[in-house]
């Protein structure tokens, strides 16, 4: 027996006083040898319409629909659980790395000043008139994390119809298992290479992405790299984005496409704690103490030497932060989308629930009325 249309039959709820219901109490009480039937007639056009749509389970059916979501809730709210563990350590490792991101921008800054009144070509900061451009998509390598994916791809997509509109080349390097299959499906978007992301970002895999886009750069078969990624916000919110990534900032700074710098001041930890039985969200505020640069450090290498290697490092440490970014970021995401998941199956297994005894109840009925009516016939 089909229960296809069971949501239909749990929205129409008959009552006792509606004669067309195949379950009232008036039809059982005119015919009481009469059993339910969905082939009943009436008169009333919106009674009809209720009735027409209402497909009536067994109950071994309904248990086993029930059944069926409480495993789906249990397996729901364990991915929730587990999505809100590994955002935590997501967020540590982007407090982690912020030190080391804030020495070495107040390293290029210092170095770039001394080499202000300097005529010094340095490849990853000059900017050339832009012809063609390498976008970096930044995506997730697993679903079941509500639209995080497919907000980031429409970034891209976006951005592609961008750049046809000024009539600038494009090409596409893409990170994660779920945009390579998009990409993948869209021949007639080039693509320079297709890489997969791991379940933690370590520098290994940044420099991999730096290396090339580096190539690219350097050889000036792209004028200007373009990275779009998805920056954690919050755990109920985060913005698909898109920075500059190559030519990089002479003082360090994280800059968007129209060269505002974003580079965040502080970061803020969401960490889920229980209050009065429920999970809530708790916020910290963490400031990145870091010791400042002396204006009287000397080195012993020309700067312009120190730039040439600071730079490329700085890439990298740009590239791990935006892959973790994405990760607390979709994380995030699937924490919500699982614990919305499990609200629905809560609010599914009550409804059959409902339906069950519903069904089970009106069963009961029509075995004691028939019984009742075989007892007076043979009285």
């Amino acid at each position: 027996m089909s229960c296809s249309n069971l949501t239909m039959w749990v929205s129409s709820k008959p009552s006792l006083s509606d004669s067309s219901s195949p379950l009232s109490f008036r039809s059982l009480i005119s015919n009481p040898l009469q059993l339910p039937t969905n082939n009943s007639t009436t008169t009333n056009p919106s009674s009809s319409r209720s009735s027409s749509s209402v497909v009536h389970c067994g109950l071994r059916e309904l248990r086993d629909r029930i059944g069926s979501v409480k495993n789906t809730q249990k397996i729901t709210e364990a991915m929730k659980l587990v999505a809100a563990a590994k955002v935590r350590r997501a967020q540590e490792a982007v407090v982690n790395s912020r030190p080391f991101s804030e020495t070495l921008v107040e390293v290029l800054y210092n170095i770039n000043e001394q080499l202000q009144t300097e005529d010094i070509d340095v490849p990853l900061t000059k900017v050339r008139p832009v012809k063609k451009v390498a976008l970096v998509v930044v995506t997730g390598d697993r679903g079941l994390c509500g639209g995080f994916n497919n907000s980031i791809i429409k970034k891209a997509e976006s951005r592609i119809a961008e750049l046809k509109g000024l009539g600038l080349d494009y090409t596409v390097i893409s990170v994660g298992k779920k945009g390579n299959s998009y990409f993948i499906r869209r021949p007639f978007i080039p693509v320079d290479k297709y890489l997969e992301g791991s379940s933690l970002p370590t520098a290994k895999e940044a420099q991999a992405i730096a290396d090339d886009v580096f190539s690219l750069f350097v050889s000036e078969e792209v004028d200007k790299v373009e990275l779009l990624y998805t920056k954690f916000v919050s755990l109920v919110k985060s913005d698909p984005v898109i920075h500059t990534l190559l030519p990089l900032s002479p003082k360090g700074e994280i800059c968007d496409i129209n060269g505002n710098c974003v580079d965040a001041a502080e970061d803020e930890f969401f960490r889920l704690t229980t209050k009065e039985g429920k999970l809530t969200v708790e916020r910290d505020v963490v400031r990145t103490q870091t010791s400042d640069f002396s204006p009287i450090l000397q080195f012993e290498q020309d700067p312009a030497q120190i730039l040439d290697a600071l730079l490329p490092l700085y890439l990298n440490s740009q590239i791990l932060r935006a892959l973790q970014e994405s990760l607390a970021s979709e994380l995030a995401a699937r924490m919500s989308a699982m614990s919305n998941a499990t609200d629905n199956a809560r609010e599914l297994k009550k409804n059959l629930s409902r339906v069950y005894n519903r069904e089970r109840q009106a069963k009961i009925t029509g075995e004691i009325l028939e019984i009742v009516a075989g007892a007076n016939s043979l009285a």
